[in-house]
């Protein structure tokens, strides 16, 4: 992973940058930090010629601008000051980023153009946002010329009023940012790479930061009866394994928030196996897991004042010659049956063990699961909103507000008891697929008889977690989708002190 800026809050200490950027709304409106570098004829002239209006999300580029030092300056337009939210300021931040091109050092004189006081955690946001744009997978490039393609990092310093309240939440913003690379990281990594095993090593780093940690292995699942989680594994040479990450924010009375993910590190689709074309994304099919992994990080590396657990069930779906058939029925944890009807249909019993764990084990306030878990979702959202399906209301509405605050946007889709024919066994309780048709509902349906009474999400993070169309703050195949989110969600609902 390579970071294409380095972030220092305040000015220079001495020898002013090649590259300025300020901030303009209609009519080149610029607020004071801009007005005091005396470009503003310049910047009308040049904004003439090219059209340029201060729109939101338009910049004008000036080579050597006329009457100063600088090598550039760059003129973000903004649009209408009052119609910024908190987001915008995350975005603002990836088009700065792109738009520097490998610089060698810039100052962004940070502020609202109408004058109005810009908040700390926005202009914290808006570096959040650099450094996202500016990540880059390139671990495994090697030989000649890659050290030149890559270039050094841009020295970025961002100019800011209130530089102690400044500093201060970005120390927060950027323990989400490291929690954000960490689930890109592990996403993109290749499965020959990261296997069940490596990425408990990865939960197991968190230590250091005061996340306690504990490794499942697999005679531990079996007597834990997750004959669920095992039969997806039985056909891989790569052993099983269950993390469970806890952070203590809080006091210890206090019922912790609990998020799941699946962590499929590879899924071949095993016996029903997947179509060739396309197989190599499956690497990625460990998203919700990397998701609750970077959150756990991100809430430690801020301190949140909150008790969190974090569970991921790890494992690979093979096809060799131990692996689970269709028409095979498995005992999960709970000691319900399921029917194997398609063992491409893997991730839900993955979860299926690893949420009856979590709620018994830990009594939590709420569970959020996260899994890329069917196609389904995607040809019903696309890749813009993950679908939310919820047993409470009030859980789903603060999951819809924590994605449209972060950009990580959710779309709920029903749970009803209608969905439930689909999914009736002949031999079992249950099964594991209940055919094309609302294949995303009758997932949610089937997780649904794995939880108790505690507030429930799932997630399915089929068409954000990998793939997804590039935004202003990623450019990776792997998006990170969910831990803004996820952290949102812990920030503005179940911390003592609550951020932003």
């Amino acid at each position: 992973m390579t970071e294409f800026v380095t972030i220092t809050i305040g000015r220079p200490a001495r020898k002013a940058p090649g590259v300025a950027v300020i901030f303009c709304g209609p009519d080149l409106q610029m607020g004071r930090q801009a007005r005091a570098l005396d470009v503003g004829a310049t910047v009308q002239r040049a904004a003439t010629a090219a059209g340029f209006k201060g729109e939101p999300r338009s910049t004008l580029n000036l080579i050597a601008p006329a009457g100063t030092e600088l090598d550039r300056l760059l003129v973000v337009g903004v649009g209408k000051a009052a119609d910024l939210e908190r987001r915008d300021w995350l975005n603002l931040g990836g088009i700065v980023a792109a738009a520097l091109d490998k610089a060698p050092s810039a100052i962004v004189h940070l502020e609202r153009p109408d004058g109005r006081k810009l908040a700390a955690e926005a202009a914290a946001d808006f570096a959040l946002g650099m450094r996202l744009r500016s990540y880059r997978f390139d671990d495994f490039k090697t030989g000649p010329g890659e050290e030149d393609k890559r270039g050094k990092p841009t020295a970025v310093h961002i100019d800011v009023a209130d530089v102690a309240k400044v500093r201060k939440a970005w120390g927060a913003a950027a323990a989400v940012g490291d929690g954000v690379q960490l689930a890109r990281d592990v996403v993109n990594l290749p499965a020959n790479v990261l296997g069940p095993v490596e990425f408990a090593a990865e939960a197991r780093k968190l230590e250091k930061l005061g996340v306690k940690v504990e490794i499942m292995t697999e005679p531990q699942l079996k007597k834990l009866g997750m004959r669920a989680l095992l039969g997806v594994a039985q056909g891989s040479a790569r052993p099983p394994r269950l993390a469970v990450m806890r952070w203590q924010g809080a006091a210890a009375k206090q019922a912790p928030v609990a998020f799941v993910g699946k962590g499929v590190v590879f899924d071949s689709g095993g016996i029903s196996l997947k179509p060739g074309g396309g197989m190599q994304d499956m690497k990625g099919d460990m998203a919700g897991a990397a998701a609750v992994l970077g959150v756990m990080k991100a809430l430690a590396g801020r301190k949140a004042k909150a008790n969190v657990v974090g569970v991921i069930g790890l494992v690979e779906n093979m096809p060799d010659g131990l692996a689970q058939r269709p028409g095979d029925i498995v005992t999960a944890m709970t000691g319900r049956t399921i029917e194997i009807i398609n063992t491409d249909a893997e991730g839900r019993l993955v979860l299926a063990d690893a949420i009856a764990y979590t709620e018994e084990r830990f009594k939590p306030r709420l569970i959020v699961d996260l899994a890329t878990l069917t196609g389904s979702v995607i040809m019903a959202l696309g890749h813009h909103y993950a679908g939310l399906f919820a047993n409470d209301d009030k859980l789903a509405r603060a999951l819809t507000a924590a994605g449209e605050a972060t950009g990580e946007r959710v779309w709920r889709l029903p749970l009803d008891k209608a969905y439930d024919k689909q999914i009736d066994s002949k031999f079992a309780n249950v099964k594991n697929a209940g055919g094309r048709d609302a294949g995303a509902i009758t997932a949610a349906q089937f997780l649904q008889r794995f939880v108790g009474d505690t507030p429930w999400a799932h997630l399915d993070i089929a068409g954000t977690g990998f793939g997804s169309p590039q935004t202003d703050t990623n450019r990776s195949w792997a998006s990170g989708y969910g831990v803004m989110l996820l952290d949102r969600l812990v920030a503005d609902g179940h911390e003592k002190r609550k951020r932003g």
